[in-house]
């Protein structure tokens, strides 16, 4: 892991004032991702520079940035898992590989592949390749889009960097994207391609961005598997070698590794197979704690980790973390996420940062397995629509008047949820039930709601809906959430289940499989019998939540109402008079409102962490432009 950064000046007439400073400012604005050394390489009208936080061969001091002799340039974020079986056939064809990081494959195979290299590499990376002899510029990011890059485009420069607070060091004067203001508000996260300022954009998962002379070519290298389903499910016993080669892989490291450990059976299964193939590694499972105790799951994960053999190290998160928390990672990474775990997850990943480099954590089962409650609402749906209207009507009205909950995920959250939206297609109402703030309340807020194209074949409605969350939210925030809470601390979160052989693997399964009664993840339970025990795979799903609706009506009640009635709300055009009352029907608990709440704290957040930052970016670039005159 590291983070990386560059410029092609691509117009030679119009070079970039000062292109080798800005990317070293670049790089500068990401220390946190690498503190294990750094490099640069400048060419004429070229300047690419990487930091690196040393997991595979440590006994280099060269970061990931290679320079091979025949005019490739590589930057590389990530790792490539199956580097030692392409070292070995790249010697074959020729290739005399002399460093021992997995990254120096990667120029001899674009050598060998040409354009089709990235097929060939398998792991979780963002990089760039420059290829001296034909003035091309490469930028790609991993199937999952575990790892994130960010671009920009100029009339006369390219400039990219793996954070956008990073690439917005290099550019003065940028501007708002109303548009991608409203998607954020809507979603909770910012989906590539875009970003919220403008020109600035997002390589997507399985995407290579080809920049030559004035072209820009975007090329889909993978994409999620589209074939339909087998008629019946593999036995789980197939899927054991799938699974712990995975694990291997992506414990196959030179230092040492933790587990982000939960009450739940992904984790759970994640650090039982570790530990099997790995029976003399130290592991050591860290877990988020609240006082409160509906959303605190440390008690079942501590007798798993008891079970399992590892050190078990809590970190409690309180309401009082939540605003500096919160300040220190929009201000690090430069882009909202409404995702309230983002803090503790940030938190835990701090304290495993004085014992490990690596965390192995269990996200993507969800999406691949069929483990959202929203897949179990969208199978039963159709039953419900074809209820009597007046049965509807009625059901509609007491479930509306069921008491709002401060405990997690309880039946009448999901229940409002799920007679929201009935009369919208599949796809449409699952973006509804998944809506950070609903199309109603962004009226009221001033914003129009996005519009999305939701075409898709109803008679595969799950797989629509888990190839989306897969596209979607699993890159650009639950792995964003990932990448950014962990390496603003110089730890790296890896997901064995989006290895590619298991992306693959859960493609295949049957809708039964995945959703079966009111089961989720029925086959993914089904083969974890073989590692954990009945009462861990059976236990309700709860997933990690914070107590946000509680801690919003004290004792964050007064921050909340400071944010929301910001000025840099109103600048944007959201309605703060709108945002003030979602609060108040919040504290006079008429409506769980935290997630609208929690959006919308963030967004202005943010808004005030880029207006302070474009007035220093404009000052400072008024006082290079003189320094250089």
């Amino acid at each position: 892991m590291c983070g990386i950064c560059g410029i092609w000046q691509r117009d030679a007439g119009r070079p970039v004032a000062h292109a080798a400073q800005k990317t070293r400012t670049m790089l500068h604005a990401m220390s946190h991702r690498g503190p294990h050394g750094d490099a640069f390489a400048t060419r004429e009208h070229l300047s690419m520079a990487s930091n690196r936080l040393a997991i595979r061969g440590v006994d280099q001091h060269q970061p990931p940035l290679i320079e091979h002799e025949a005019g490739i340039i590589v930057a590389c974020n990530g790792e490539i898992d199956n580097h030692r079986s392409l070292r070995q056939s790249l010697a074959e064809a020729g290739h005399h590989i002399t460093l021992s990081t997995d990254v120096a494959v990667i120029a001899p195979l674009y050598l060998e592949k040409g354009l089709d290299f990235l097929e060939h590499l398998q792991g979780v990376f963002a990089l760039a390749l420059w290829d001296s002899r034909t003035q091309r510029l490469i930028l790609a990011r991993d199937r999952a889009g575990e790892r994130h890059l960010y671009y920009a485009k100029t009339d006369n420069a390219i400039y990219f960097a793996s954070e956008l607070a990073s690439l917005l060091t290099a550019r003065a004067g940028t501007q708002l994207d109303k548009d991608g203001v409203a998607r954020y508000l809507r979603s909770g996260y910012c989906a590539a391609p875009g970003s919220l300022v403008k020109d600035h954009y997002k390589v997507r998962p399985g995407e290579m961005v080809v920049f030559e002379g004035a072209s820009t070519r975007h090329m889909r290298y993978w994409d999620f598997p589209t074939e339909k389903p087998a008629k019946q499910a593999p036995p789980p016993a197939s899927f054991d070698p799938v699974f712990r080669n995975a694990v291997f892989r992506q414990s196959d490291i030179d230092v040492d590794y933790g587990v982000l450990l939960s009450g739940g059976v992904d984790s759970a299964l994640m650090t039982a197979v570790a530990r099997d193939l790995r029976p003399e590694k130290k592991i050591s499972a860290y877990c988020i704690r609240f006082a409160e105790s509906s959303f605190d799951e440390g008690q079942y994960a501590a007798e798993m980790a008891q079970q399992l053999g590892c050190d078990f190290v809590p970190v409690t998160v309180s309401a009082g973390d939540v605003p500096g928390m919160l300040h220190e990672l929009v201000t690090s990474t430069g882009e909202p996420l409404a995702d309230p775990a983002w803090i503790p997850l940030s938190m835990v990943t701090r304290r495993a940062s004085q014992d490990v480099r690596v965390l192995l954590a269990g996200e993507g089962a969800d999406e691949l397995f069929g483990g959202y409650p929203t897949y179990l609402g969208a199978r039963w749906s159709g039953h419900y629509a074809r209820l009597p209207k007046s049965l509807r009507a009625l059901s509609q009205n007491l479930i509306e008047k069921l008491p709002t909950s401060d405990k997690k995920v309880t039946l009448s959250f999901l229940l409002k949820r799920f007679i929201r939206g009935q009369e919208l297609d599949g796809l449409a109402r699952h973006l509804l039930w998944t809506a950070s703030i609903g199309p109603d309340w962004l009226r009221r807020l001033g914003i129009t709601p996005p519009t999305d194209n939701t075409a898709h074949d109803p008679s595969r409605l799950i797989d629509a809906l888990q190839r989306f969350d897969f596209n979607h939210s699993l890159p650009d925030a639950l792995m964003a959430k990932a990448d950014r809470g962990g390496m603003l601390h110089g730890v790296e979160i890896r997901a064995p289940f989006l290895d590619q052989s298991v992306i693959e693997f859960a493609a295949t399964l049957p809708l039964d499989a995945r959703v079966h009664g009111l089961t989720t993840k029925a086959f993914l339970k089904q083969y974890a019998q073989q590692y954990l025990p009945k009462s861990v795979v059976t236990r309700r799903k709860r997933g990690l939540s914070v107590p946000l609706a509680t801690w919003l009506r004290e004792p964050l009640h007064g921050w909340a109402q400071s944010r929301l009635s910001s000025a840099t709300l109103a600048n944007v055009g959201i309605n703060t008079d709108a945002a003030l009352e979602l609060l108040a029907e919040h504290q006079a608990r008429l409506s769980d409102h935290s997630r609208a709440i929690w959006t919308l704290i963030v967004m202005s957040e943010w808004l005030m962490w880029f207006s302070r930052f474009r007035s220093e970016a404009t000052t400072e670039a008024v006082k290079v432009y003189s320094d250089g005159v």
